[in-house]
């Protein structure tokens, strides 16, 4: 089998590569863990050194083991500085803010530490037997991200030192009404000098902008401050760290505000109107000098909580309640500098006095946009939207903002992208974008023998484009101008002539083409279904086959194809079995091949067969499957013998492998073993055994994708399978990972029922075959990372045999030039597939978005849930290139940074609190989230299998699913009633409020329904109602709900009604089937569902308020 192009991991075999997900392994042995994946360069790590005390707490919580890379290339450098450490610990530094990046090739750990110029060396530190940390010389952190440069050259990976680690004690009273000294492991350093430590003022919306992006009070005249320099990076402040764990040091929040609220005037930004070939080898049937060949070159909670009570909760918090609607809700429908909010004024308004000189004269009408209004998130209990949080609408022109991309199918992380690089590294936020390429939508569709490009960029035409006259179009991606060809010039939907700017494809963000013959290499290939099904005594207990078989019964006439489809079966145990289903015989041929060292087809023209000519055989085929080996007794499993087979039988056609696997394999190729120690499943230290074991898997999904082979896998198991090293065939052939632990068709079946709807979606969904796509930017933007399920076959095309309506991705982004002389940059995505019906296409998607030169415009343009998705993506490639505790630190650092951005350089008044702008102000809440969620916990017994499918779901899921897994949805069911309900397909929907996660808002009187995403608890409280028992439960007491309740009665009650009405619409938003669990307080589950109370403390985890309070003792630093 061929091994061409694996030597660099995914991608070309010089150059820089990129790959959709981190692995170690000897595919890319002399590749650095990181590279591609913008990130921090990273050495390799050694679990046998030892780390640094933890801070003070109960064991489990934010490993504070500091990581320690070389110096990165990356250009999110002012995160980043040099801390002083022992001797013998290699340092990284950072920056100045304002400089550009780092460029200083990798240094290998060294006896003496490196210190900025001009500093001393400190001698080494003194032993002492102190459980705390010497204020004097704090531990190395791990750095927050890299986020928006590309990878670093390869080379060897640096060595790591890390310092001992040590007990430490734990002895914090946890009263709210105390407020005992902090420990000194969390002493504040001295502040930098340019910190200005002003006396406390009220939290709130801000004044008009200084030159310093500030915000000054009305009413008084600024305090004495030292002056500040806001952009640079002061190196001897003290390190973030990780969180501590146990019992917070309690610390007094903020007094509450006092006096009038500030007003705010932000001016809107100015309003107006690059691919690179790769060098590596190319599949036989790539498309890449296709998309490239038209005219021109390229250009390049604790124990004994009480329900319904918050214990020890924080004078702050204490008698709030929650507003009737939230501020952030009624702006959320408008763009965030087009109708700003009034802000009530101090009589007579501010005078000259106050505001800043570039600011005195200006006129004071306008006010803080509602993005930008300050919270302090330490007084501020309910932040939580009571509705689902819309996406942020970029600052354009009305008439460019009617016809961007719909924010579910193209989205940034910044809404508002920086003038410069520098400006983006000041506010220590990452840029990407979202993408959801193939969702189901009602969109356009053109056909025309001539599809309108760039000649330079190969750009499609689209809204954003500028006519300068009716003969010249010019380029929004590289500012070219073109010709636009006579066939343009009519408008087909208007039967018009003249009126190119009128055509579908300049009114349409979102447009299909059906391509002309010019952009295939061969006939459109058919729709091709190969099944691979685990035959073995463990497959045959599951009981899965029969769920499988009459499922492809069912919706066998509903498969995507046409008069050329094909269909095919494998089965394994210990043995491959094909099955001859040539039209002619009178029932289905098994022909058995047992030399699997050797496998060979053994009648390649016959296990292929056209589904419409040989559908009976195939029915009979499914009708005695599940049969044929009920009594089995093989035990073995040859799944890597089986997978070779079914590439050589799609190798002349592509296709989609459907694969079916119940065990760990466990003969011939692709063995693996059982990595996983049940003893370590709540290690608070780290997790091992995130990377493959082997690169068997990923070999053969390489050879799979240049082939045009999909390989979706399907893993029923209750024992361990090895999801780190089975899923590689799915990643990196672009196919998708289905997971059903401790399945069991009649000891779980809740589990059956959600494959029974998840088959049901996979067999029947629109599919598009052999793809491509490429995301092409403005000139002076790069992209230099991609996430998701892919090959990226050169540096910029990314390679799907198969790509299907459920798949997301994500890319990072950096600013290589300067966009000064722009006032909007454009982003487009254009996928090239072949549909079900043998149709050429094309989708394209071109987002439009303002450039700014404030800080401020770009905090005000932050996207919450887009950069909270993009660093999940980020720190599943960070557990498997380094560590857990590693990416865990980096998303903490990731909120600190962020939050320090804003207080240190937009806000010009340092008022006491965790100041928060209001669009970041769930950032830190959903940090938490991800900290807490099954991927990145620790000390909470996790599967190795469950943590690594939830790593696979947040890197594969589009944006609007993955949040749901990291931060659930919490809603009263048992008073549902009609107010504000939808109507939809004639059904009433109800919609309740969104209530926060904690213990706090569960009340034993009441029934709530949690939505996880892939799962929905419905939790009945021990005194719920008995009307909603009976109506809706059809049961007439709580002890009389049974244990394992997995389907709601279908009552002719309204009761009923609404709350089916209300799941069901909550589960038709989304391509998966989420099961439901009705628990009660003796139910299993529901351990599972308080661990999703984010908010509250657990035993290893802090709760959200100690959580801010960390935050605040790193940002005070």
């Amino acid at each position: 089998m061929s091994t061409a192009g694996f030597n660099s991991q995914n991608g070309t075999g010089t150059g820089q590569s990129y790959a959709n997900g981190p692995s170690q392994n000897p595919v890319a042995p002399q590749q650095l863990p990181g590279v591609g994946y913008g990130m921090t360069h990273q050495p390799t790590y050694n679990p046998m050194q030892a780390k640094a005390p933890p801070p003070p707490g109960p064991p489990g919580l934010y490993p504070s083991g500091p990581y320690q890379p070389v110096t990165p290339v990356c250009s999110y450098q002012p995160g980043l500085t040099s801390y002083p450490s022992p001797s013998g610990q290699s340092l990284l530094t950072r920056p100045l803010m304002g400089g550009p990046p780092s460029h200083t090739p990798p240094q290998s750990a060294s006896p003496s530490p490196r210190l900025p110029p001009a500093q001393a060396t400190p001698p080494p530190p003194a032993v002492s037997t102190s459980y705390y940390t010497n204020p004097q010389q704090p531990q190395p952190m791990a750095p927050a991200w890299q986020y928006n440069t590309a990878p670093p050259p390869m080379g060897q990976p640096a060595s790591i030192n890390t310092p001992p680690r040590g007990p430490v004690a734990s002895h914090v009273n946890r009263a709210a009404s105390s407020t005992p000294p902090l420990s000194t492991a969390y002493s504040p350093a001295p502040p930098p000098p340019h910190v200005s430590h002003s006396v406390p003022q009220p939290p709130g919306p801000g004044m008009p902008r200084s030159p310093l992006h500030g915000y000054t009070q009305p009413g008084t005249a600024p305090p004495p401050m030292t002056p500040m320099v806001p952009h640079t990076y002061q190196p001897n402040r003290a390190p973030y760290g990780p969180p501590p764990t146990g019992p917070p040091p309690t610390m007094k929040p903020a007094p509450p505000p006092i006096g009038p609220p500030m007003a705010n005037a932000t001016p809107p930004p100015p309003m107006a109107d690059g691919t690179v070939a790769g060098n590596g080898p190319q599949a036989p049937n790539s498309y890449n000098h296709v998309d490239n060949k038209m005219a021109g070159p390229h250009q390049p909670g604790p124990p004994g909580r009480h329900l319904g009570h918050y214990p020890s909760l924080p004078p702050g918090y204490q008698n709030t309640s929650a507003p009737a609607m939230h501020p952030a809700i009624q702006a959320a429908t408008q763009p965030y500098t087009q109708a700003p909010q009034p802000y009530q004024q101090p009589l007579g308004g501010p005078g000259p006095a106050q505001l800043s000189p570039s600011l005195a004269a200006m006129s004071l009408q306008s006010s803080t946009p509602e993005a930008l209004r300050v919270v302090n998130l330490l007084q501020e209990r309910n932040l939580l939207p009571p509705i689902p949080i819309p996406a942020p609408t970029p600052c354009l022109q009305q008439d460019l903002q009617k016809i961007n991309c719909n924010p579910e199918v193209f989205r940034s992380t910044l809404t508002s992208i920086p003038q410069t690089q520098s400006l983006l590294n000041k506010a220590k936020m990452p840029l990407g974008l979202l993408l959801h390429p193939f969702k189901d939508l009602s969109l356009p569709v053109v056909t025309s023998s001539t599809i309108v490009r760039c000649r330079s960029c190969r750009t499609y035409i689209n809204p954003f484009v500028s006519f300068l006259d009716q003969r010249r179009w010019k380029c929004n991606l590289c500012h070219r101008v073109n010709d636009v060809p006579e066939e343009f010039m009519y408008n087909p939907v208007s039967r018009s002539y003249g009126e190119p700017h009128k055509r579908p494809e300049v009114q349409n963000a979102t447009i299909e083409f059906i391509a002309p013959s010019e952009y295939m290499l061969r006939p459109p290939q058919p729709a091709v279904y190969l099944f691979i099904l685990d035959v073995s005594h463990n497959a045959v207990e599951t009981g899965y086959l029969s769920v499988f078989c009459q499922s492809l019964l069912d919706n066998i006439d509903a498969l995507p194809g046409d008069s050329r489809t094909k269909v095919g079966f494998v089965t394994f145990d210990s043995t491959i079995h094909f099955y001859n289903l040539q039209e002619g015989l009178s029932q289905p041929q098994m022909l058995i091949v047992s030399d699997i060292e050797d496998i060979f087809l053994p009648t390649p023209d016959s296990l292929l067969v056209n589904l419409n000519e040989c559908k009976e055989l195939v029915q009979d085929l499914l009708k005695s499957l599940p049969t044929l080996f009920e009594k089995t007794m093989e035990t073995q499993s040859a799944l890597g013998s089986a997978l070779q087979a079914a590439y050589k039988l799609l190798l002349p056609t592509g296709g989609r492998m459907s694969v079916f696997q119940t065990q760990l394999p466990n003969l011939g190729v692709g063995t693996l073993q059982s990595r996983e120690d049940p003893n370590q499943r709540a290690n608070a230290k780290d997790v091992q055994h995130l990377s493959p074991a082997t690169d068997f898997y990923k070999k053969l999904a390489l050879d799979c994708s240049g082939q045009q082979v999909a390989v979706d896998l399907f893993l029923l198991s209750s024992q361990y399978c090895d999801l780190a090293s089975l899923g590689c065939i799915s990643r990196y052939s672009a196919g998708s990972v289905y997971y059903y632990p401790s399945y069991h068709h009649q000891h779980n079946p809740a589990q059956v029922e959600c494959f029974q709807k998840d088959l049901k979606r996979y067999l029947t969904r629109k599919i598009g075959f052999e793809a491509v796509m490429r995301i092409r930017c403005t000139k002076g933007l790069s992209i230099h990372t991609f996430h998701g399920n892919f090959f990226v076959r050169s540096t910029d095309l990314l390679s799907l045999p198969n790509v299907n309506p459920d798949a997301g991705f994500a890319v990072q982004m950096s600013i290589e030039e300067n966009l000064d002389d722009m006032q909007v940059v454009s982003f487009q995505a254009a996928l090239l597939y072949t549909s079900s019906k043998g149709e050429r296409r094309i989708r394209v998607h071109t987002l439009c978005l303002p450039v700014v030169n404030s800080l401020s415009d770009i905090f005000a343009g932050a996207d919450v849930q887009a950069i909270t998705g993009l660093l999940a993506c980020m720190a599943v490639d960070r557990s498997a290139t380094a560590s857990m505790g590693d990416a865990r630190d980096a998303m903490t650092n990731a909120a600190i940074d962020s939050l320090t951005s804003f207080r240190q350089s937009v806000l010009t008044i340092q008022q006491p609190g965790l100041l928060a702008p209001a669009c970041l102000r769930l950032f830190p809440l959903f940090i938490l989230a991800l900290l807490k969620q099954k991927a990145f916990r620790t000390g909470t017994s996790t599967r190795l299998d469950d943590r690594l499918f939830a790593m696979c779901q947040l890197k594969y899921q589009p944006l609007v699913y993955s949040m749901l897994m990291i931060h659930p949805a919490l809603y009263r069911v048992d008073d549902l009633t009609d107010e504000g309900a939808l109507n939809i397909n004639e059904r009433t929907i109800p919609q309740p409020r969104v209530l926060q996660l904690s213990v706090e808002k569960l009340s034993r009187e009441a029934a709530f329904l949690m939505d996880a995403g892939t799962v929905m608890y419905l939790w009945i409280g021990r005194n719920c109602h008995p009307n909603f028992l009976t109506q809706v439960l059809g049961v007439p007491s709580y002890t009389a709900v049974p244990d394992n309740l997995y389907l709601l009665p279908e009552l002719d009650t309204a009761e009923s009604q609404r709350t089916r009405a209300f799941i069901g619409w909550l589960r038709d938003q989304r391509p998966f089937f989420p099961s439901l669990h009705v628990i009660r307080d003796e139910s299993q589950l529901k351990p599972t569902f308080m661990q999703n109370m984010i908010e509250d403390r657990t035993e290893s985890a802090l709760s959200y308020y100690e959580f801010l309070l960390h935050l605040q003792q790193q940002i005070s630093k």
